[in-house]
């Protein structure tokens, strides 16, 4: 499933500016960044459950906010994206 996430870390304390920084390695892990807090991912149902439990114990529930949004396929039909485009596409197969 193709998901989009989002997140708002709180970074007024030196402690957010380090939330914010394990929340977006934490997102990088597991998909492409498209804006500076928001993440394509394509994952299975175990992996998203795995993602969300990593960004859960890494956030401050009352100070900072996640999202995340199933998208509908096919994708290409419902995204109309603008501008510059992500470096690759998570559908593809990444040759090394």
């Amino acid at each position: 499933m193709e998901v989009l996430v989002t997140y708002d870390v709180s970074t007024e304390t030196a402690a957010g500016r380090k939330r914010l920084r394990r929340v977006a390695q934490v997102c990088e892990a597991h998909g492409q960044r498209v804006q500076k807090s928001v993440f394509e991912c394509v994952l299975n149902p175990q992996q998203l459950e795995m993602m969300k439990h990593r960004l859960q114990r890494e956030m401050d529930v009352g100070a900072d906010s996640l999202r995340i949004y199933r998208l509908r396929e096919p994708r290409d039909r419902f995204l109309e994206a603008i501008g510059r485009k992500p470096p690759y596409d998570l559908r593809d197969p990444l040759v090394l």
